[in-house]
């Protein structure tokens, strides 16, 4: 296993592509390994970049990597229209997921970080078929018992995505006039501070600093380690 190496799911998308650009730009950790059904934009002599259509082969393509990555980042996720129905999203949002989990625990990996959503906990878990989906991968990770599994919870992903969602587009216009009134961190979150979240919780837990083996981030632990901490380091 590569001490700073990273295997990285679902780079194409908002939050995963963001969450490659900065391990990228963050310098230790090579190589940074994608698995996708594309290749996605960032280049680096750093990125170890497999494309295969058949999302079914990502667990096992994760497994034949030589050395395991020390740190596996999971971004994978659809909608419910894009996939072509709730069966098909499941498929994808857990089935898919929980099965790269699996994958890296055999493979050794010792970190493994997963882009959950607000409302996994409370009503919405046991009511909500989204949430369903999240908390079930959630779950998983606590079993499999990573040496460190992370969690991070956003709420409204903010961002430019390649394919618009017209919903998500008004909430986003509708949140981020909050913003002026001191709101939107307490509602929605940008997917570059999401990703840096995520990426600073793996730093802090190889220095030893993480509160526990299964680590969930809030929304407020995301602004804290994505925006406020991060740009503390940029500093130093």
């Amino acid at each position: 296993m590569a001490s700073n190496s990273a295997a990285v799911f679902g780079s194409t998308g908002l939050v995963g592509s963001h969450i490659l650009s900065n391990l990228l730009a963050t310098g230790p950790f090579k190589p940074v390994t994608t698995i996708a059904r594309r290749a996605p934009k960032a280049e680096s002599p750093s990125l170890n970049s497999i494309v295969d259509a058949d999302s079914n082969k990502w667990p096992a393509t994760l497994l034949g990597l030589s050395p395991a990555p020390h740190v596996t980042f999971s971004a994978i996720g659809t909608t419910r229209a894009a996939a072509g129905g709730i069966e098909n999203q499941w498929k994808i949002d857990h089935d898919l997921n929980v099965e790269v989990a699996r994958a890296a625990k055999q493979a050794g990996v010792k970190t493994f970080v997963f882009i959950s959503s607000v409302g996994t906990d409370g009503l919405l878990a046991s009511t909500s078929p989204y949430s369903k989906m999240k908390k079930g991968v959630e779950t998983t990770i606590k079993e499999l018992e990573f040496d460190h599994g992370i969690i991070v919870r956003p709420g409204l992903i903010l961002g430019e995505r390649e394919q618009g969602r017209f919903l998500e587009g008004l909430a986003t216009t509708l949140v981020r006039g909050l913003g002026f009134i001191g709101l939107k961190d307490s509602v929605a979150q940008d997917a570059e501070v999401i990703a840096r979240a995520a990426i600073r919780a793996t730093q802090l837990a190889d220095e030893g600093k993480a509160p526990s083996k299964f680590w969930v981030l809030g929304q407020s632990d995301i602004i804290k380690l994505g925006r406020t901490e991060w740009q503390g380091e940029e500093k130093k």
